[in-house]
């Protein structure tokens, strides 16, 4: 690697560009990791900026290439809307930068993989906040489905209803504009068919309906009423290829940011020699709350506790932390040894391309294949 600290004992230098689940979730956990270093804060509003930097003691820039050139940062979280991300991840990248970047980590799958063909050549770790990846009760329930504990999977349902937006009168943002990356799809879906990918298999063909159910929201700086272009419903049904039994496995998706008193995340799979499920109803925190259940044929479901090695040694009372704070310290481990990065980019470039042709199949009303490749 490039970096000079990724030679030494010395935590390696971290900037945060974004201050609302960078500066709630992302800094608490690099402040709990050794191997990490927080120094300084990016946003593009100077009040803002300011205040956060007061808060938590740290420098603060709102000019981005004079970031870049800042010799004690070695590597960036890129927490910020979607819509700039790709811009600010090129050039960081460009600069030498580790990175970690939000997800959805760029709006098209072409620019993830530009994204992964610049970090590649100058050999820099690029990490991607697929925190479900870290959470216990879903590595246990990978570990399960490792083991073959329910056979050969046959089918595979992920209900993901939130209320987040279910009430109208809240403010029109970005989130309500599908060019700027907003809708369900980037919120849920990256995570959704990530999920799928890491526990089941890679997505072969895909198709899907959109819907924006709440299509006016009214301008915070005036009342007017605003167009929403971004969905806040998603039915996609997917066909995941299951590698080791070389067998195709239907999988349905639903998604909704606008689901009054919605069930929350709730994944089943049911195959050949049992069923497993895990699920949340917790609304408020998509971490805190899930459970696992397991049932072999003919009997009932029963509660799976989680391995002692999947636990978290430290906890926060906001749930979130603790995922991300294991995620980034494999990033941190991926930038000392010099070793790749997962997930990543290539996990990154998976999902994008399956939230591309959802977008497509759902504009062109037919089912569309999924390709390794944008």
């Amino acid at each position: 690697m490039t970096s000079k600290t990724t030679k030494s004992n010395e935590p390696i230098g971290v900037a945060i560009a974004g201050l609302g689940f960078g500066e709630a979730v992302h800094l608490p956990a690099l402040k709990s990791n050794n191997s990490l270093k927080p120094i300084a804060l990016w946003h593009p509003r100077k009040e803002r900026l300011k205040d956060a930097c007061n808060k938590h003691g740290l420098a603060g820039h709102n000019d981005w290439e004079k970031l870049l050139k800042d010799p004690n940062i070695n590597a960036i979280v890129i927490a910020t809307p979607p819509a700039p991300r790709f811009e600010l991840a090129k050039t960081a990248l460009e600069a030498g930068k580790h990175l970690l970047l939000e997800k959805p980590v760029c709006l098209y799958a072409d620019q993830v993989a530009e994204l992964q063909r610049i970090a590649m050549l100058r050999n820099l770790s690029v990490a991607v906040d697929f925190e479900y990846r870290a959470v216990p009760l879903f590595m246990q329930a990978k570990r399960l489905l490792q083991q073959g504990l329910i056979g050969k999977p046959w089918l595979v349902k992920l209900d993901w209803l939130m209320s987040s937006r279910a009430n109208p009168s809240r403010p029109w943002n970005w989130y309500s504009l599908a060019e700027e990356g907003g809708g369900v799809i980037g919120a849920l879906g990256t995570h959704a068919f990530d999920m799928l990918h890491w526990l089941i298999g890679p997505t072969k063909n895909a198709s899907a309906l959109l819907s924006t159910s709440i299509s006016e929201r009214p301008d915070k700086s005036n009342g007017k009423l605003k167009e929403v272009t971004s969905e806040d419903i998603t039915l996609a049904h997917l066909e995941l290829e299951n590698i080791t039994e070389k067998s195709a496995i239907p999988a349905q998706v639903t998604l909704s940011a606008v689901a009054n008193r919605g069930r929350g995340c709730w994944l089943e799979i049911y195959g050949s020699k049992g069923t497993l499920v895990i699920g949340s109803d917790n609304q408020k925190d998509y971490v805190h709350g899930f459970s696992l259940w397991h049932a072999s044929i003919g009997e009932q479901l029963r509660s799976v506790s989680v391995d002692k090695n999947l636990g978290f040694t430290t906890t926060w009372a906001d749930g979130r932390i603790a995922p991300v704070s294991r995620l980034q310290g494999w990033w941190a481990e991926s930038i000392r040894e010099n070793k790749p990065m997962i997930p990543g980019l290539a996990e990154a470039l998976t999902s994008q391309l399956v939230c591309d042709q959802v977008r497509k199949s759902a504009s062109t009303g037919q089912m569309m294949p999924v390709s390794s490749t944008p």
